[in-house]
């Protein structure tokens, strides 16, 4: 058996990782600078609405005996369930139906689209019309 070699290097913040690159620096020449606060700097930075993410909505008839059901699909996955059914039940109550959660989908009795639209795009997603 060969002999083991202690080729380790010591990380217990000795003198090597204890020089400050800036310590040398002089600030007495430079200009004062403008301290601007949290908030202005912000101002100036146009910051664009990010999307919640963008959900299908989808009008169907196929395979439910003739009742017509809006669908909500392709939430983004970072969304928790306790959301959607949250959401569900707020949706039930402003479009006045009945629905439910099934999975990642949730399906409003009747045809509600375009309340379903507007109420999506003001909680801050992209509410897409999918299908015909």
């Amino acid at each position: 058996m060969s002999a083991r070699r202690n080729d380790k290097i010591s990380t217990d913040g000795g003198d090597a990782f204890g020089a400050n690159p800036f310590g040398g620096l002089d600030a007495a020449g430079l200009p004062a600078g403008e301290v601007l606060p949290r908030s202005a700097s912000a101002k100036k930075k146009s910051v664009k609405s990010r999307s919640k993410g963008r959900v299908e909505i989808r009008r169907e008839k196929a395979g439910r005996g003739g009742k017509t059901v809006t669908t909500l699909k392709e939430f983004p996955t970072h969304i928790p369930l306790s959301t959607l059914e949250a959401m569900t039940f707020e949706l039930k109550k402003i479009c006045a139906c009945g629905g439910t959660l099934k999975g990642r989908i949730i399906e409003l009795q009747g045809d509600v689209c375009e309340r379903v639209c507007v109420e999506l795009n003001a909680r801050g997603y992209q509410a897409v019309r999918a299908g015909g």
